[in-house]
Parts: structure tokens; sequence; C-alpha cells
């Protein structure tokens, strides 16, 4: 591949990465799950434990292991056509894939933030005509 796809492709794919990690650490589908591995990153006797049991509700951490999936998926190397690829690209995506994550992150807290304000104007204004 030339630069200039493999850079789109690094764009590209940082997309479904950013999901799946999003869906499965924040989202209300996967909430029991993940208050389980919550509880048990916070109260296993075993360190290896705890910490395994960290990676499935930290965004970051998580990335990771989806970019590796995806990185199998698609066999997509960055830079240099040997491991060292896979190692470069695998890095980039997990870069790209949380930005993506806090700019997401960023706008639902503005859309909260905005319904909040428009629900509180509503109930001064609701008092008013009553």
């Amino acid at each position: 591949m030339d630069i200039s796809t493999q850079i789109v492709w690094l764009f590209v794919l940082a997309i479904p990465i950013s999901c799946v990690s999003w869906t499965v650490t924040h989202e209300e589908i996967f909430k029991e799950p993940r208050e389980y591995c919550i509880e048990c990153s916070k109260n296993s006797k075993l360190l290896l434990t705890r910490k395994l049991f960290y990676l499935f509700t930290c965004e970051y951490c998580f990335s990771h292991y989806v970019t590796i999936f995806f990185i199998i998926l698609c066999d997509y190397k960055l830079l240099i056509d040997d491991w060292r690829g896979y190692l470069i690209g695998g890095f980039a995506l997990v870069f790209v894939a949380n930005i993506y994550m806090s700019l997401f992150g960023l706008l639902r807290q503005a859309i909260k933030k905005e319904k909040v304000e428009i629900k509180k104007i509503e109930n001064e204004n609701g008092d008013d005509q009553i």
C-alpha cells in the first residue's frame, strides 16, 4: 500500500475500533458485565485478576485489544512492511481511536448540558405561565 492509502486506512479503521471500545466500556447494553468487571477489578485478591478485569472498564486499555483484533482481521501495517509495521500501525490506530472517543465524549457532554439547560428554561417558563 502506498502511504496515502495507509493514512486513509488509519483514520477509517480507527472508527470501528473506537465504536467497539466505547460501546463496551460506556454504553448501557454492556452495563451489567462492566459493573461485574469493575467490582472484580476493585475487590479481587490477585493483582493479575484485578488488572485483567480493569481492561474491560477502561476505553483506552480496551482499545488496544480491539486494535489487535482489527489489525489481524485487516492485516494493517503502517509505513513498514514487516512486524514493525504492525507495531507502528497498532499504536497509531489506538491514538486515533482514542481521539475519536474523546471527541465523542465531549460531544455527548455538550449535548447533555444543552438538554439540562433547555429543561431548566422550560421549567422556568412553565412556572411563569401558571
